[in-house]
């Protein structure tokens, strides 16, 4: 039988300096699976969080070690190129450069900076990866600073002409990334998903068909669970205190990724300071959208879209959604405190009751 404190072990709740700026996932899995000897799981730290990862009967040619350290490197790769808090990554050097420098980088990097781009033109400029300066502004970035007031609008106004993704340029043939003016990317909302997914992709190249990677509570699956049935993935309610999950989902071979306001926020003279920082106004989002999940064929995609669906809030947010076939879940906090549940016409497939109907 799996306990409480083994799942959460598993998982990889802990608290640090960083908040986690996304909802965790909970992996449900039944009674008896830990006895398997054919189940090894994973877990270390990694982008301010922890990653975890469950993998099922691999095949004999790699052993467990081998796939400890295999998942450990493939995640610190990502972790070393896009991090803004290492001076050395690859994000620091471009944003240390000048305007109309060419900065050469992997092809890792300028993928998750191309996937960005889609993300931003497709969701109307609700997800800008030069959001940074607003980040630090409000007191989510590096500096992990907590403000006593709010910006004044013409700070603001002056931070915001630091920030727009059609400032940056990519060439793919050469890939290097320049800028026409000065800007700084912050990849943190998407670059643990694509981590997931290396790690996802790592595991494959190796024969290993059934796992679960997780990191931040951004989730990607392969094949079958230990119980030999899709992945039983649960999204966690907004009210910590509870633990409570509102919707378990079965997934094979897909990811999921969820953002919420609730984890990383601070309050200034009563009012909720989220860490999602809405490009537009250059202020903290102020919509009761409490969290978002996004199932997408991977990590890297559905991490961006639910930050970008909670930037646009309930009601832009789902009528995008629904415009890109996205398969998408809200909870919105209504004026009693309670939630209400929206849903995408996409995301119906993936409930734990609906397990039988095969997406």
């Amino acid at each position: 039988m799996i306990s409480a404190a083994d799942l959460r072990a598993m998982l990889g709740h802990k608290t640090g300096a960083i908040a986690l700026p996304f909802l965790l996932l909970a992996l449900l899995l039944l009674a008896g699976c830990s006895d398997d000897p054919d189940v090894y799981r994973f877990s270390g730290p990694t982008m301010g969080t922890s990653w975890n990862a469950t993998v099922v009967s691999p095949p004999p040619t790699i052993s467990e070690s081998e796939l400890e350290s295999g998942l450990a490197a493939s995640i610190e790769e990502v972790n070393a190129l896009m991090s803004n808090w290492r001076d050395d990554s690859e994000v620091s050097r471009f944003n240390r450069a000048a305007p109309g420098d060419a900065v050469p980088v992997s092809a890792a990097t300028r993928a998750v900076v191309e996937a960005s781009l889609d993300i931003y033109q497709r969701s109307g400029g609700a997800f800008d990866i030069t959001v940074g300066p607003l980040i630090e502004l409000w007191g989510f970035g590096t500096s992990e600073k907590t403000l006593d007031s709010a910006p004044d609008n013409d700070t603001i106004a002056e931070i915001q002409r630091q920030v727009g993704f059609d400032a940056l340029l990519i060439d793919a043939e050469k890939s290097t990334l320049s800028k026409r003016a000065d800007r700084a990317i912050n990849l943190s909302a998407i670059a643990k998903g694509y981590a997931v997914d290396r790690a996802a992709e790592w595991l494959m190249s190796q024969g290993v068909q059934h796992f679960m990677v997780e990191i931040g509570g951004e989730v990607r699956t392969g094949g079958l669970s230990p119980r030999g049935d899709r992945w039983r993935i649960g999204i966690e309610s907004p009210e910590l205190v509870r633990g409570d999950t509102v919707r378990a989902l079965a997934l094979d071979g897909k990811a999921v990724a969820t953002s919420g306001d609730y984890r990383n926020y601070y309050n200034i003279d009563g009012q909720r300071m989220s860490h999602t920082i809405d490009p537009v106004t250059g202020r903290p989002i102020t919509h009761k959208l409490a969290s978002v999940s996004v199932i997408h064929e991977n990590c890297m995609y559905a991490d961006g879209w639910a930050t970008a669906l909670d930037v646009l809030g309930p009601d832009k947010g789902m009528e995008i959604a629904e415009r890109e076939g996205l398969a998408v879940y809200m909870l919105v906090r209504n004026a009693d405190g309670e939630y209400q549940a929206l849903s995408s016409t996409a995301f119906a497939p993936w409930l734990v009751e609906a397990e039988e109907k095969s997406p």
